[in-house]
């Protein structure tokens, strides 16, 4: 152990005793090893003893390229930046990372797995906790590694139902919302994602309250997670996950289909969000033509009706 800091404490502690042998290895003091990332020596010391506050994403870069790291420190980084939440949020995350299926309910804002960045930066600016634009900076890039799955060969099956106030409520001012219910347009196109709308006047239900996610793990187990503006449950009990997946079915059903959910998404953003990035009259027919073919459809006839399969006299 270096200095007493044992790295086996925390991925925090960790990170420092790699700096510490790297730096070593290098020949550089701490003072040095500060010039060459723009921080103070201190700030040095404070990351190899695991004190004070965490190393930031821009600073975990400049230490890997540093000390030649090959991006070891910038791996480890997320990991580090992690032990900032709570036990709970923490586990959740790392189940979210290896499930096979994910299927969310969203009450108020878009999953951070369909998040633009846009919409992303100006969801995590409203945290009361927040310190710095910094700090904010480092939690979008998280959020935006964390879409990096979905574009793996690995990729989750994933279901969204997005509660009809997610669409109305213009985080970030127009332009980003534009953006965002573009994206959810195209996420709908996607293979091995759906995307529903619950609508307001399917009245009141069981998770009206926040947000509910199912996951399905590779050896068949499941869990629910709940979370609100300040909390989140993560629930391994069989009989209670059991529980929250009938909730999620019963949402399910009360959800529009895709392809109408598609149109209400549509709808919202040439009602209230009116401008740039509309999709044009052929991507929209592509986007349909697509989500009938997924579905087992038939193809679209101008006007967007439904062509049957059967040949003609059969």
């Amino acid at each position: 152990m270096a200095n007493g800091i044992d790295p086996s404490a925390s991925m925090a502690a960790l990170f420092g005793a790699r700096v510490r042998r790297l730096r070593t290895a290098a020949g550089l003091t701490q003072a040095e090893l500060g010039a060459l990332t723009h921080v103070v020596g201190t700030r040095i010391t404070q990351i190899e003893r695991a004190s004070g506050a965490k190393p930031t994403l821009a600073l975990a870069r400049a230490l890997d390229v540093a000390l030649g790291a090959d991006e070891l420190l910038v791996e480890l980084w997320p990991y580090v930046y992690r032990e900032a939440f709570p036990d709970w949020s923490r586990k959740f995350m790392e189940y979210s990372e290896g499930a096979v299926a994910v299927r969310q309910y969203a009450a108020h804002v878009v999953p951070g797995l369909l998040q633009t960045e846009g919409y992303a930066r100006a969801v995590l600016s409203l945290d009361a906790l927040l310190d710095s634009e910094e700090q904010l900076e480092e939690r979008v890039a998280a959020r935006m590694g964390r879409q990096e799955r979905l574009r793996s060969p690995d990729r989750p099956e994933l279901c969204v139902i997005l509660d009809e106030a997610v669409l109305r409520r213009p985080v970030g001012g127009h332009a980003v919302m534009r953006q965002q219910l573009a994206r959810l347009l195209h996420a709908a196109a996607e293979r091995n994602t759906t995307v529903q709308v619950l609508p307001f006047d399917q009245g009141g239900h069981e998770a009206m309250g926040g947000s509910l996610t199912m996951l399905s793990l590779p050896g068949g187990s499941e869990m629910a997670y709940t979370e609100g503006a300040d909390y989140g449950q993560l629930i391994e009990e069989p009989s209670n996950v059991g529980r929250y997946k009938v909730i999620y079915d019963r949402l399910r059903a009360a959800a529009l289909p895709p392809l109408m959910s598609i149109d209400m998404i549509r709808s919202a953003m040439e009602g209230n969000y009116r401008g740039a990035y509309l999709p044009s009259r052929s991507e929209r027919r592509r986007l349909a033509q697509e989500q009938l073919q997924q579905s087992g459809g038939g193809r679209l006839r101008g006007g967007g009706r439904r062509v049957s399969g059967r040949r003609p006299g059969a």
